[in-house]
């Protein structure tokens, strides 16, 4: 019943209820929203916004050293200080993709005897970003917000976009359901059914990604019939078999793969200094490690460490209780068998558990701060099941930042949300003048989420956002971090006591009261 009527109704049969109508029906009328009802006035609307738009002021800059919090931190509590090593204290140059990439394809075709022609598929290294996820039993590759909604537009088999119409062939709607996306979670884990889709959300994936995309083109445009999942494996142990060697490769030339870092001993001096302990726990070998170190700080980087373990197998570490800590002898390149009773400075860890590094220097809770560019392998665990406060470092930032302060994208993001806003307004005229000047909106609106979304990466956009929402991946980034930075050293700018604060955040019920 429309307020008029009930206003009506109560009129005629005597309402006492509390509500107070208005004095007149005229009067009543006043409060109604008013509507534009010519194809002309909604053209005057549209003018009158741009003119807003034009009058209000940019954004300002966001620092792109920053370190941003999703959950309150108070350094003051913080008594010891945890790092991953690959993309967290050492971040790699492009170089790195390409090693782990030709190493891949080389051992497809040498070892696996794919055709010898995958030889020739050159890296792409601006085709896929962190975040992704890759449907085995379909081989295509997608962007899902936090949703679980697919990004139209970002769908790819192989190098080439998959239309609309395809993808709702497919998958019968833009929402993936979670068991399809993550597992049956409810079941017990001896029933489980396993998920069709995996997550690529470490920077190692990329290449592999790329790889997958370049084989699986390749394949198409030859007529060559291939089992997605199959090539997805296949490329999958490729990558990890070429670990090894780039390991090797990387260790023997660590300054055409490894990014100097001249804060990175200004930071752990600052820590020192200050009394905090420090350890490292890291899925990497010894020699590749310490060969980056050496250059990053110095021969001596193992003195600012009171644990260093190895080969620690994250995400097992953090979720074993049974694994044994043991010793790594590093001129013999292997561990030993004696019994880990105490953990000392200067000795070299092999593989153990969370449980035990707590248990063996009483480390526990809120006053353990580890850092890592993983929100599963690295942050979950620590932070859902040992109460640990983390910190993700997120290479990424950097470009994203930078674009994000361009003075395009700033005139752009405005003028789309002032577009939507005056489209949601007037979007319930049906005739045809009005549905006429509604498409002429509806067509610049998706030029611009199209523009602000191939400025991040022309196939899949941004990491962090689809068109509306947070990625999947930024999802379990808010979730996991605490705070998160490009660059571990953006922490040297704030001091040991500090206190991180999340920014509110306006809900949608909120918009108004904020906004007027």
């Amino acid at each position: 019943m429309s307020p008029l009527m009930s206003l009506r109704t109560g009129f005629k049969h005597g309402c006492k209820c509390n509500y107070v109508p208005p004095v007149s029906l005229s009067k009543f009328l006043e409060h109604l929203p008013r509507r534009r009802y010519s194809k002309e006035s909604l053209k005057e609307a549209y003018s009158q916004t741009k003119l807003k738009f034009k009058s209000k002021k940019l954004p300002k800059d966001v620092n792109p050293r920053g370190v941003f919090a999703c959950n309150e931190l108070d350094l003051s509590e913080v008594q010891v200080y945890g790092f991953d090593y690959d993309y967290t204290l050492a971040h790699y140059k492009p170089s790195m993709e390409q090693l782990l990439y030709n190493l891949a394809r080389q051992i497809l075709t040498e070892k696996f005897h794919y055709p010898a022609e995958i030889a020739k598929l050159e890296y792409q290294p601006n085709f896929a970003v962190r975040g992704l996820h890759y449907d085995i039993d379909k081989g295509l590759l997608l962007k899902l917000d936090s949703f679980l909604q697919m990004q139209l537009g970002s769908v790819y088999r192989g190098l080439t976009p998959v239309s609309t119409k395809e993808v709702f062939e497919l998958y019968k709607n833009r929402v993936i359901p979670i068991g399809y996306v993550e597992g049956d979670r409810r079941k017990s884990a001896s029933t489980s059914s396993k998920a069709k889709m995996v997550h690529l959300a470490d920077l190692f994936s990329v290449p592999e990604m790329g790889l997958i995309c370049n084989i699986a083109d390749f394949f198409i445009k030859n007529n060559i019939d291939y089992h997605p999942a199959i090539l997805y494996l296949d490329v999958k142990n490729a990558v990890r078999s070429g670990h090894p060697i780039m390991h090797k490769i990387v260790a023997n030339n660590v300054s055409e793969y490894i990014r100097p870092n001249k804060y990175l001993k200004v930071y752990f001096d600052l820590l020192k200094n200050n009394k905090k302990k420090l350890f490292l726990v890291t899925n990497s070998p010894y020699h590749f490690v310490n060969a980056g170190m050496e250059m990053l700080i110095s021969k001596n980087w193992r003195d600012y460490f009171d644990v260093v373990i190895v080969n620690a197998n994250k995400p097992s570490f953090f979720a074993e209780v049974t694994r044994p800590i043991r010793v790594f002898d590093k001129n013999a390149n292997t561990h030993v068998w004696d019994k880990v009773t105490t953990l000392q400075k200067g000795i070299i860890y092999y593989e153990g558990t969370v449980r035990q590094l707590q248990e063996l220097t009483g480390w526990y809770g809120h006053k353990v701060l580890y850092f890592g560019d993983h929100p599963y392998s690295d942050l979950a665990d620590v932070t859902l099941q040992h109460g640990w406060r983390t910190g993700a470092i997120i290479n990424e930032l950097t470009h994203e930042i930078a674009t994000l302060n361009t003075q395009t994208f700033k005139e752009n993001a405005n003028w789309l949300q002032m577009l939507t806003v005056l489209i949601e307004e007037n979007q319930d005229y049906k005739d045809p003048e009005s549905l006429e000047v509604m498409a002429e909106w509806m067509k610049e609106r998706d030029q611009l989420r199209n523009d602000l979304k191939t400025v991040f990466n022309p196939q899949f956009g941004s990491v962090f956002r689809t068109y509306n929402n947070p990625t999947y991946f930024s999802r379990r980034l808010f979730r996991f971090a605490d705070v998160y930075t490009s660059d571990i050293t953006n922490l040297v700018h704030h001091s040991l006591t500090h206190t991180f604060y999340p920014r509110r955040g306006v809900m949608p019920h909120e918009y108004g009261s904020y906004f007027v």
